[in-house]
C-alpha cells in the first residue's frame, strides 16, 4: 500500500518526502543529516528521497550505477542511523534499465569478449535484430523499416554503443541513453608494427589523428592517401587505445539478471530503504515489432516478478513513467495496485497560476479521488519540468485528449524559455525531433522567481491527494544555475537545477521569509492529522481554490485567489485552531 491510516509519525505513506543528491547540502550526506537535525527542520519531513549518488556510479549524476555499494566518498553508516534516529524513512533507485560500461558485469564482457560469463547480460544489438534487418557497412544491422519507425528513442541515432572484443572486432550493444567515448592519443611507437608503413608516413598520420581526437573529429573516414591500405590495422590500433562512458542496456531474459536484481534488493533493504522507486523499467522489455517502451504484456510480467522481489524485502515500488497523458499508462499502472509519479501536477501547477484558472488542475485531482491513485507528486526535481506528460495521444486511430491542450502546453514551455529554461527533446531514429520531453529549469525561475507564486504553489502541492516530494532547492527559492547548464556538455539541461548549497548558504536561507513560511505549510502538512483523512474540493470560481481535509476533528482548509496569487490556511487539531495567511 502507498498509505495507511497510522500515525502520522509512523507510516511511510502520508508524510513530506525531501528529495536531495547526498551531497545537495554541503559535501556529503552528514550535512544534509546536520540540516535536518536543525530546528527549523523538526517534523517538516517524515521521507527522504535520497538520489542515486548514493551508490558508486559514473554519469548522469548517479543514474548510471557502477554497483549498489555505499558511494563512501558521500554516505557512511552513521549517516543512516541518524536518518533513523529522525525517523526519517528513506526511498532509493534501482535503475532497471541499464548499468554503466564501468559496472564489474561490463567490464568482464570487454576483457573477456564472447568468453564472459556476463556476455548475455547485456544486449548484442546485431543478435537481437539478427533476421530482421540489414548489416550496413559499419557492421550495423538496421531493422526493417516498420520495425524501426516503431521504436522509441530517448536520443537521436540508433540506440547503440560499439565496443572492441579482445578479438579485435567491434560489436554494437544496446545503449537507450547517454554514451561516450574517448580516444587516447597514438604515438608513432603504437604503429610500429604495421609493416610498410615509412617513418614519414607514421609521423603524418600520427598528427592527423591525433589532431582529429583533440577536436573530436571522425576520422574514421579519413583518406590516409598512400598508407590507406594500411587502414584498417591503424583504425584498430586507435581503437584499442579508446574508453567509453555510458548506461548499457541489461539484457532482461538473462537469469544473471534477475540474480543481481535479488541482490540489489537485499542490498537496499539493508541500507534501510522502505521505497523502491524503478528507474526507467518501462525500457527493460525489448521485443522485435514493438516500440520497446512499456511493451505489453512483457513490462507487466517483468513488474510482476520484481514485485515479488520487493515484497519478500518489505519494499513498497514506486514504477517510473513517462508518457502522454493520452496514453493512460498512468492508469494502467494504478489499475495493478501501484502507486504513480504524478508527473501532471508541476505543468498543471504552473498554468494554474499563471493562467489564473483551477480547470485543469480540479479536472486532474477529480481523476485522482474518482479513481483512487495512490501518487507522489512535486513541483520541482533533479530532472526536469514534465511537459509531455500533459499531452494528449492519438491511439489506433483515436484521439485521447490531454490534461492541457498542445497550445496551452507551448504557452508552459514559452514562458518558461523566456524566464531561462533550457528543453529536452523525443527524438525519431533518423535524428529529426519528433516531441519535447521537459523543461529543465528550477521552479522558481520557472514562477518568474515571484516569491508569492512558489509559496502559493507549495500552498497547493501540500493539499493535493498523494504524498507530496520536495526538492530542495525550491525550499530555498533557488534561481537558474546558468553557468553549470552551460558546462554541463549533453546534459548540462538538467544541472540548472541542481546547485548543491554550501551551509552557510543554508543558515543565511533559513532567515529568509520565503523559506520559513514554506518550511511552515510542509510541517503542517508532515504533522496533521487532517491529512490521513478525506478530502474535499468545494465548489468556487474559475480564479479560487477551496480545498478542505478532514480526519476526525482535525481540519485544514486553503483557501486561494488565484488572480492575486494569495492565499490562507485554516487548521485545527485538538481543539486549537489557527490560521497562515499569505
Amino acid at each position: 500500500m502507498c498509505s495507511e491510516n497510522k500515525p502520522i509519525s509512523n507510516t511511510i505513506g502520508r508524510g513530506v518526502m525531501f528529495n536531495a543528491y547526498p551531497d545537495s547540502i554541503g559535501s556529503n550526506l552528514h550535512d544534509l543529516v546536520g540540516m535536518l537535525e536543525m530546528p527549523e527542520f523538526k517534523d517538516v519531513f517524515s521521507l527522504f528521497y535520497v538520489l542515486p549518488t548514493f551508490f558508486n556510479s559514473d554519469l548522469d549524476r548517479g543514474f548510471s550505477i557502477i554497483n549498489y555499494d555505499l558511494n563512501k566518498a558521500l554516505v557512511s553508516e552513521e549517516d543512516l542511523k541518524a536518518l533513523d534516529r529522525l525517523n526519517i524513512k528513506l526511498k532509493f533507485d534501482i535503475v532497471l534499465n541499464h548499468l554503466s560500461v564501468a559496472s564489474p558485469q561490463f567490464q568482464d564482457v570487454l576483457k573477456h569478449g564472447d568468453d564472459s560469463k556476463y556476455k548475455d547480460f547485456f544486449i548484442n544489438w546485431n543478435e537481437f535484430w539478427e533476421g530482421n534487418g540489414h548489416m550496413d557497412a559499419n557492421g550495423v544491422i538496421i531493422p526493417k523499416k516498420e520495425f524501426l519507425k516503431k521504436l522509441f528513442m530517448r536520443k537521436s541515432g540508433l540506440p547503440i554503443l560499439k565496443v572492441v572484443f579482445p578479438d579485435g572486432t567491434e560489436r554494437p550493444f544496446w545503449n537507450t541513453f547517454y554514451q561516450r567515448i574517448d580516444y587516447k592519443k597514438i604515438s608513432p611507437k603504437d604503429l610500429d608494427g604495421i609493416k610498410g608503413l615509412s617513418s614519414g608516413q607514421i609521423s603524418s598520420i600520427c598528427d592527423r589523428v591525433n589532431e582529429a581526437i583533440s577536436k573530436g573529429a571522425d576520422f574514421n573516414d579519413f583518406d590516409f592517401e598512400d598508407g590507406n591500405q594500411f587502414k584498417s590495422e591503424i583504425l584498430k590500433i586507435v581503437n584499442r587505445n579508446r574508453s567509453y562512458l555510458g548506461q548499457m542496456d541489461v539484457n532482461a531474459k538473462s537469469p544473471l539478471v534477475w540474480n543481481f536484481y535479488e541482490e540489489t534488493l537485499e542490498k537496499v533493504r539493508g541500507f534501510g530503504g522502505k521505497i523502491l522507486r524503478l528507474d526507467a523499467f518501462a525500457y527493460l522489455h525489448k521485443e522485435v515489432g514493438q516500440s520497446n517502451f512499456f511493451n505489453k504484456p512483457g513490462t507487466w510480467e517483468y513488474l510482476d516478478r520484481i514485485k515479488k522481489i520487493a515484497r519478500k524485502n518489505g519494499l513498497m515500488l514506486l514504477p517510473e513513467i513517462h508518457a502522454e497523458y493520452g496514453l493512460h499508462l498512468h492508469d494502467e499502472v494504478a489499475a495493478e495496485g501501484y502507486c504513480i509519479y504524478d508527473f501532471f501536477l508541476p505543468g498543471l501547477t504552473i498554468h494554474t497560476i499563471e493562467n489564473a484558472s483551477n480547470k485543469a488542475l480540479l479536472e486532474w485531482v477529480g481523476e485522482i479521488l474518482e479513481k483512487g491513485y495512490k501518487t507522489v507528486n512535486m513541483l520541482g526535481c533533479h530532472d526536469g519540468i514534465p511537459v509531455l506528460d500533459l499531452k494528449g495521444k492519438e491511439v489506433d486511430g483515436v484521439y485521447h485528449k490531454g490534461l492541457l491542450q498542445d497550445k496551452e502546453i507551448e504557452d508552459i514551455m514559452n514562458r518558461i524559455m523566456e524566464r531561462g529554461g533550457r528543453v529536452k527533446n523525443l527524438y525519431d531514429p533518423s535524428g529529426k525531433k519528433i516531441s519535447y520531453y521537459q523543461v529543465n529549469a528550477t521552479f522558481f525561475s520557472a514562477l518568474g522567481e515571484d516569491e508569492q507564486k512558489l509559496l502559493l504553489a507549495r500552498a497547493i502541492q501540500m493539499f493535493m491527494p498523494g504524498i507530496p516530494q520536495v526538492w530542495y532547492l525550491d525550499v530555498f527559492a533557488g534561481k537558474n544555475d546558468y553557468t553549470a547548464a552551460d558546462m554541463g556538455g549533453g546534459s548540462g539541461h538538467k544541472e540548472i537545477n541542481r546547485t548543491n548549497l554550501t551551509m552557510q548558504e543554508v543558515e543565511q536561507g533559513i532567515k529568509r521569509d520565503i523559506v520559513k513560511n514554506q518550511l511552515a505549510i510542509i510541517k503542517l502538512r508532515n504533522t496533521s492529522k487532517a491529512f490521513l483523512g478525506s478530502v474535499k474540493i468545494n465548489e468556487t470560481p474559475e480564479g479560487e481554490l477551496d480545498i478542505v481535509w478532514t480526519n476526525n476533528g482535525a481540519m485544514a482548509q486553503l483557501r486561494a485567489n488565484l488572480k492575486t496569487n494569495t492565499f490562507r490556511i485554516d487548521h485545527s487539531q485538538n481543539g486549537i485552531a489557527e490560521s497562515l495567511v499569505f
